[in-house]
């Protein structure tokens, strides 16, 4: 079930008797916990039948012996189990005949309905091949909250913004995605703050990204891309003079990471036999605003150029971590060095 769907279902009251909220992104379990906390109980009902535990300061008795209740005064009680990862679950898939006697697969087996237990697994999957996974995907709901590929970041932030029912301009989505990479907390947290300053009418642009979020309009790694992509030796100087200036605004592993797949999009226009605007979008993963940028550093850099760039790239990368490095070369010397290397094709 995707997420929406999920969340629908919550709103209309139709609940699941247990609930597995797992995978390696917290931001859609903490959505749908509190979702629920919002959604099963009234304020006055939660006084008796409401529980939150966590998973290293309890154990699978305690969670059994609260789901057994029954609710006082309320159709149900609700019992969340945070940082259910740190639980002592019975052991793995190759000890599951010994699970016939573990009791949390015998009240998964058999629930209450009028209780609603929630695990909320983070940062890692439940294993799949155990029975209790099995049992609870059968009696209730298991959710797997999958990270999220950078290339699919901007596409969420523009449908998050979306559905608060705000507009936001194509470079701002650019530099946003590309900034605050895919810790999708992060990023909502983020465009939360954003928007309590943006009436809903307006549309978020980079000045707003640079008076709130701290991202400078003209000294960004986008700006930077394009200096390099023109071979704009003046506009590349300053833009790493103001990066040596703010180092912690824009470390260099960052910088590197985004240079690098920069170019290796640039790398795949070569090879792409259909150019047109809409199959480049399609296959390079940006916004139809950006394809003619890479359309002009195709033409700027050639494929063993762009080979040469890459080398580069993992060359700085490499240094940064201490390797051929001679001596105790800084982050702003090693990025001036490879800005140079790329502009004159070195």
């Amino acid at each position: 079930m995707d997420i929406r769907s999920l969340c629908k279902d919550i709103v209309c009251r139709k609940f699941k008797p247990v609930y597995l909220l797992h995978g390696e992104e917290p931001y859609y379990i903490d959505q749908i916990s509190n979702l629920l906390e919002e959604q099963v109980l009234s304020e006055n009902e939660k006084g008796f039948n409401q529980t939150i535990l966590y998973g290293k300061d309890t154990d699978m008795l305690s969670i059994l012996n609260a789901a057994k209740r029954f609710p006082m005064m309320s159709d149900y009680q609700l019992i969340l189990v945070r940082e259910a990862q740190d639980l002592k679950w019975a052991k793995g898939a190759e000890d599951d005949k010994k699970a016939v006697n573990d009791p949390l697969l015998a009240y998964v087996e058999n629930p209450l309905s009028s209780t609603i237990l929630v695990f909320c697994y983070k940062y890692g999957k439940f294993d799949k091949r155990k029975r209790i996974y099995k049992a609870i995907d059968k009696n209730g709901l298991v959710f797997e909250s999958a990270t999220i590929y950078p290339d699919k970041v901007a596409a969420w932030i523009e449908d998050f913004v979306g559905q608060k029912k705000y507009r936001i301009q194509v470079q701002a989505l650019a530099l946003l995605a590309e900034y605050l990479g895919n810790d999708l907390s992060k990023i909502a947290n983020e465009l939360n703050k954003l928007m309590l300053s943006i009436p809903s009418t307006q549309e978020i642009t980079m000045e707003d990204v640079q008076a709130n979020i701290g991202i400078s309009k003209a000294y960004n790694v986008f700006e930077l891309q394009t200096a390099l992509a023109r071979r704009d030796v003046l506009k590349a100087n300053q833009i790493i003079h103001y990066f040596a200036k703010n180092p912690k605004s824009n470390p260099m592993v960052l910088l590197l990471g985004t240079l690098n797949n920069y170019f290796t999009k640039i790398l795949r226009y070569h090879y792409l036999t259909d150019k047109s605007p809409q199959s480049l979008a399609k296959e390079l993963g940006v916004h139809p605003f950006f394809v003619r940028e890479y359309e002009f550093a195709g033409k700027n850099y050639s494929k063993d150029q762009i080979f040469r760039v890459i080398s580069h790239l993992r060359e700085s990368d490499l240094k940064t971590k201490g390797v051929g490095a001679t001596g105790n070369v800084t982050d702003s010397a090693l990025l001036k060095e490879l800005v140079f290397k790329i502009i004159h094709h070195e």
